[in-house]
């Protein structure tokens, strides 16, 4: 549920949203996917609104977002599951397409997978795998849903380096995680949320320092 939130991010901007379980951070992902319609409020992407517009519309006019939890074709290989997101989810033709999931693989960093079948795959590599399937759609957005949870610190290290990559692409992030440390380390912005409102949106250490905050995220009095 979200109450009033409002939330803007600027071209080639990286904002991070934190809060406790059931603050409202993949509802509001959800929202702006267009997975869920808002009730009341507007959303806005590159100066027109598209409050109305369905997710696959919203996805091949630039806005992709990746899941907590991937789900992929296990029977298909790595290449083809990324196909799947630059035909179907960007809406590229063929010669584009093809281009575009080359790019999204080395991007990742599963160019040495291509042939795998996804069924196989480490947690670390399916998440890389959501990243490509989603950066294969060409977006000007991306959202990213907890996509360092369950992994361990190393492969968390690996997957920031493989987001700080993604940046020097010029897309903007929009980054829910409760591994803090890594938004901390890769994004302008972080945004504190409790039940669907905003608490504080600032700069990252300003956020954290917040009294505010310590007390309903981190349960520090």
């Amino acid at each position: 549920m979200l109450d009033g939130l409002t939330l803007a991010v600027g071209e080639r901007e990286a904002v991070g949203i934190i809060g406790p379980n059931g603050a409202g951070k993949t509802t509001a992902l959800n929202v702006m996917a267009g997975q869920l319609r808002p009730d009341r409020g507007t959303v806005s992407f590159a100066g027109g609104d598209v409050t109305s517009m369905p997710a696959h519309a919203r996805c091949r006019g630039g806005i992709a977002r990746t899941h907590q939890i991937p789900h992929p074709f296990e029977a298909m290989t790595v290449f083809e599951n990324v196909l799947v997101g630059a035909t179907y989810g960007g809406g590229l033709a063929e010669h584009d397409a093809y281009g575009a999931c080359f790019a999204a693989l080395e991007e990742s960093g599963l160019a040495d997978k291509v042939n795998v079948r996804a069924g196989v795959l480490t947690l670390l590599e399916r998440k890389r795998l959501e990243l490509a399937r989603a950066l294969a759609t060409r977006p000007r957005v991306l959202l990213l849903d907890e996509i360092a949870g369950g992994l361990s610190e190393p492969e968390v290290q690996a997957l920031i380096t493989v987001v700080r990559r993604i940046r020097e692409q010029g897309l903007a992030i929009v980054w829910i995680e409760h591994i803090v440390h890594a938004l901390r380390s890769t994004v302008d912005r972080l945004v504190a949320i409790d039940a669907g409102r905003t608490l504080i949106d600032g700069a990252p250490d300003a956020v954290m320092a917040s009294s505010v905050v310590q007390r309903v995220y981190l349960g520090i009095d």
